[in-house]
């Protein structure tokens, strides 16, 4: 045999196992590169699973604020508005603010109110109220510190209306804090300023 023919058939020989070699570090590459984006992927559905957890615990101490409104604007609650006692405290009630603005200083163990507003979803929901003022009783005390506003007269007084000028009604605003414990450990809390 010749050496070109010879030399031939050793380069198809040598070839043949580089090739070999070749498409196996390609398929390992392209198996990596798929478990890659399988696992990508999966990332990114748990963190769109998690959000919506958190827009359904939102959703709910949403509610759980409308509930809390609807009862310190009741007008059999009105006498309560300024006391600070342990009854109050079972209704979730505090006639001072406290001292804290972190939700998860609150005494969420017995000094809240639990309310049923959950569609299913596994949510449980607790609320708050805390009137704005530094100490107990009326908003007018001596020493009282409130962040209040001032509601005008319904009547018009003055010396030109034959009475006393009339007074401004001053009326403290409300701190209502909501905390949603849900599914997958989410926690939530809300913080809304009413009057």
């Amino acid at each position: 045999m010749s050496r070109a023919l010879i030399a031939s058939r050793n380069a198809r020989t040598a070839q043949r196992g580089i090739v070999m070699w070749v498409a196996i570090a390609v398929l390992i590459v392209m198996s990596l590169t798929g478990l890659a984006m399988m696992r990508q992927m999966g990332g990114s559905l748990s963190i769109a699973g998690n959000v919506a957890f958190k827009e359904s615990a939102t959703s709910s101490a949403d509610a759980g604020t409308e509930i809390a409104r609807d009862w310190f604007r009741l007008p059999a609650n009105a006498g309560r508005l300024q006391l600070d006692n342990p009854a109050n405290a079972a209704l979730g009630y505090y006639a001072t603010w406290g001292g804290t603005v972190d939700p998860a200083a609150l005494p969420w163990n017995g000094g809240s109110v639990a309310v049923a507003v959950d569609a299913g979803q596994g949510n449980t929901t607790q609320y708050i109220i805390q009137r704005l003022c530094l100490n107990a009783g009326p908003v007018t005390q001596i020493g009282q510190v409130c962040s209040d506003y001032e509601v005008p007269p319904a009547d018009k007084g003055g010396t030109s209306y034959g009475k006393l000028p009339a007074m401004p009604e001053i009326k403290p605003y409300f701190r209502v804090t909501t905390r949603v414990a849900g599914p997958r450990n989410t926690l939530s809390y809300t913080q809304v300023i009413l009057n």
